[in-house]
């Protein structure tokens, strides 16, 4: 895939601990697609306060957030939207002449599928997980009326904080307290040292009635694939990512995709 770069080129970025392809292709696609004179590149950094000053200086229409920079990264911006505020956690910054706007676009994406998945919001959930990530689903479950559940994190300090935030319970693990719903949102079954490991132990997975995994790469992680095998519904971190992309692709540019051209972009960022 060729992109014309001209001295016009509005550029955007992402900033993540372990930088990943899948922002840069599906938002690549689309500007191609959509004959837009955008360019996207994928970065990490050791040193954020000048990452972020660069994006400033440089003129950056918009940066995606992931770990470790979600929270870290707000001190250093002049707002934020009302997405990003109630949840102290960023995933996408806009530029709009020098000035930087926090907008967390995991939050929405999750509400929508939650809905479109038509979870029932009497089930009680198990949530593993506590930092940024962590935090957009379990507020994006508490404002959809998800009233019943508990926060799974060796973090203490940061599960009984969010547990606190969502009105829940914080616990240290699971063991065999049953959940209707499994949430993973940790790194464990993304490619790497943790691809074959599982979020939640088998017999907690056969009494659950649904199993949502935020993990994206790859998308069939050995959680989703158990869940598969049990015949359970699932939500994958493929449909957040992409939902959540769209969302940042038309902060950055103004122009909403069709669903047409979203799914094509979608197999093409996510495919091997």
């Amino acid at each position: 895939m060729t992109l014309r770069i001209s001295k016009d080129t509005r550029l955007c970025m992402s900033l993540s601990g372990r930088p990943g392809n899948f922002g840069t292709r599906f938002q690549n696609y689309l500007y191609r697609e959509l004959e837009l004179d955008y360019l996207y590149k994928a970065f990490t950094t050791t040193d954020l306060p000048a990452a972020i000053g660069g994006i400033r200086a440089l003129g950056i229409r918009g940066c995606a957030v992931s770990m470790p920079f979600k929270e870290a990264c707000i001190r250093h911006l002049d707002g934020l939207h009302e997405s990003a505020s109630t949840l102290q956690s960023v995933n996408t910054i806009v530029a709009d002449d020098g000035r930087l706007t926090g907008y967390n676009t995991d939050y929405s994406a999750v509400v929508k599928l939650l809905d479109k998945h038509a979870v029932p919001t009497t089930s009680r959930y198990a949530l593993r997980g506590s930092g940024g990530m962590a935090k957009a689903v379990a507020c994006a479950l508490r404002d959809s009326g998800f009233a019943d559940g508990c926060i799974v994190a060796r973090n203490e300090a940061a599960g009984r904080a969010l547990a606190g935030q969502c009105g829940v319970q914080w616990r240290e693990a699971l063991d065999d307290e049953p959940a209707q719903l499994l949430v993973n949102v940790t790194p464990l079954g993304m490619r790497g040292a943790e691809a074959d490991q599982l979020a939640f132990d088998e017999r907690v997975v056969e009494a659950a009635n649904w199993v949502f995994d935020v993990v994206a790469v790859p998308v069939e992680t050995p959680l989703i694939r158990l869940a598969r095998s049990l015949g359970k519904p699932v939500i994958t971190g493929g449909e957040v990512i992409v939902l959540q992309a769209v969302e940042q692709f038309v902060l950055y540019t103004g122009v909403r995709p069709d669903d047409e051209l979203i799914e094509r972009a979608a197999r093409f960022a996510l495919a091997d």
